[in-house]
């Protein structure tokens, strides 16, 4: 089934890393983007507005090296503005020169047909390992 919640997190995922301008017109202004697990690497667990958003998108794009997502799976709500995808990754960290290989989770609300939340869910393990990092404890 076909949402405009589905729709979008296709194209998010179609066009994060390898259609700046296309995906920056998917999402709203006031944007929030929730990364939960993103504290771990020393990451924002939240970003709020396009600004804020804007400036971890290019960080991230100039971050990795062929990055690519497979295997997408998207699994609508009962309520058209929102769904959520389950989706693989792979790229090269450009600092460390190691392969990122990730499971991504990923959930989405749409506003006047545009993303206007995103949730992600990863293995802050995988990450700190791909880019070299320590794992920061939250005890």
């Amino acid at each position: 089934m076909t949402t405009i919640a589905t729709d979008l997190l296709q194209q998010h995922i179609e066009t994060l890393v390898d259609d700046a301008a296309r995906w920056e017109t998917l999402i709203t202004d006031d944007i929030l983007w929730e990364l939960a697990y993103a504290p771990s690497v020393g990451h924002p667990a939240r970003l709020s507005g396009r600004a804020e958003v804007m400036r971890h998108v290019t960080w991230f794009r100039g971050a990795v090296d062929r990055f690519r997502f497979f295997n997408l799976a998207i699994h609508p709500f009962e309520d058209p503005t929102g769904a959520v995808g389950e989706v693989e990754v792979e790229g090269i960290i450009k600092s460390t020169g190691r392969v990122y290989r990730q499971n991504y989770v990923v959930f989405i609300r749409a506003t006047d047909g545009k993303i206007a939340f995103i949730r992600e869910y990863f293995d802050p393990v995988r990450a700190a390992k791909a880019m070299n990092l320590p794992i920061a404890s939250s005890i």
